[in-house]
C-alpha cells in the first residue's frame, strides 16, 4: 500500500510527560525514606527530588533502577548500570535496546534531582499523517509499518538505516521496531504522535516533510 506521509513537526524533550504516575511518585518516597507522601499529591516530584537529594547519587540510581527494572536485570546488572550512568548515556548504548525507554526515565529523573550530575538524554516526539492512496480501508498501522513509512523521509546517515537498512527497505521482518519506536498514539490511524529516543531519530534526520511511503504485503511462503 501507498501512503503520503506529512511530517508535521519533530522535537527534541528531555522527559515525557505523566510517565511517572503519582502511585510511582509515592512508591518511591517510601524507598527514599519518605513514607506516608499520599496526602501531598500536588509537590509528590519535588518531595521526591528532596528525598533524593538527601543519598549519595549512585544510591539513589541503584534505588530506582531496581524499582523500575529488578524484573529484567540482577542485581550485579543494576549495580553496573549505576556506575555506568555517571561517564555515559547508558539508554542509549545499553545492548538490551528493549531497556532502552526505561532506562531513559529513570536516568532523567536522578538527573533532573541531581541538577544535572547524570548525562542529559533527550527523546524526540514526531507528529505526523499516514494517508493511504490506493484503498479506502484503513489499515492498523504496527511500529514497524511507521518506521517502514518513514524511510523515504529519513537521511541515510540515520542510525535506524544504518543498522537495520534491509529491514527498513525490503518485506523483511522488523521486531527490532518495537523496541526502537517507544511509543505511538493515534486516534484515527492516520495522525499519530511518535516518541522515540534521540538516539534512533533527531529532528535533523528528517530530511523531507512530504513523500510517500510504502507498507510492502508479505508473502507467505507454503
Amino acid at each position: 500500500m501507498k501512503y503520503q506521509v506529512t511530517i508535521k513537526s519533530a522535537f527534541s524533550v528531555d522527559e515525557i510527560e505523566d510517565y511517572w504516575t503519582d502511585e510511582d511518585f509515592i512508591k518511591l518516597l517510601e524507598k527514599f525514606d519518605y513514607p506516608d507522601a499520599e496526602g501531598d499529591t500536588a509537590s509528590l516530584k519535588e518531595l521526591l527530588f528532596m528525598a533524593i537529594s538527601d543519598f549519595e547519587p549512585k544510591e539513589a540510581a541503584v534505588i530506582v533502577l531496581t524499582y523500575k527494572l529488578s524484573e529484567q536485570l540482577n542485581e550485579g546488572q543494576i549495580q553496573q548500570i549505576s556506575n555506568d550512568m555517571f561517564l555515559d548515556k547508558v539508554c542509549e548504548e545499553y545492548p538490551e535496546i528493549g531497556l532502552h525507554s526505561k532506562l531513559f526515565h529513570v536516568n532523567q529523573l536522578l538527573f533532573k534531582a541531581y541538577n544535572g550530575k547524570f548525562p542529559n538524554a533527550k527523546a524526540t516526539i514526531v507528529k505526523c499523517s499516514f494517508t493511504p492512496l490506493e484503498d479506502e480501508n484503513v489499515k492498523e498501522l504496527t511500529k514497524e509499518d511507521v518506521l517502514k513509512l518513514l524511510n523515504k523521509g529519513l537521511s541515510e546517515s540515520t542510525l535506524i538505516k544504518r543498522l537495520f537498512d534491509q529491514a527498513m527497505t525490503q518485506n523483511a521482518p522488523f521486531p527490532e521496531a518495537e523496541d526502537i519506536l517507544w511509543d505511538i498514539t493515534t486516534t484515527d490511524n492516520i495522525d499519530f504522535t511518535i516518541v522515540t529516543s534521540e538516539y534512533w531519530l533527531n529532528r535533523d534526520d528528517i530530511i523531507a516533510s512530504e513523500f510517500e511511503g510504502i507498507i510492502e504485503e508479505s508473502v507467505i511462503e507454503e
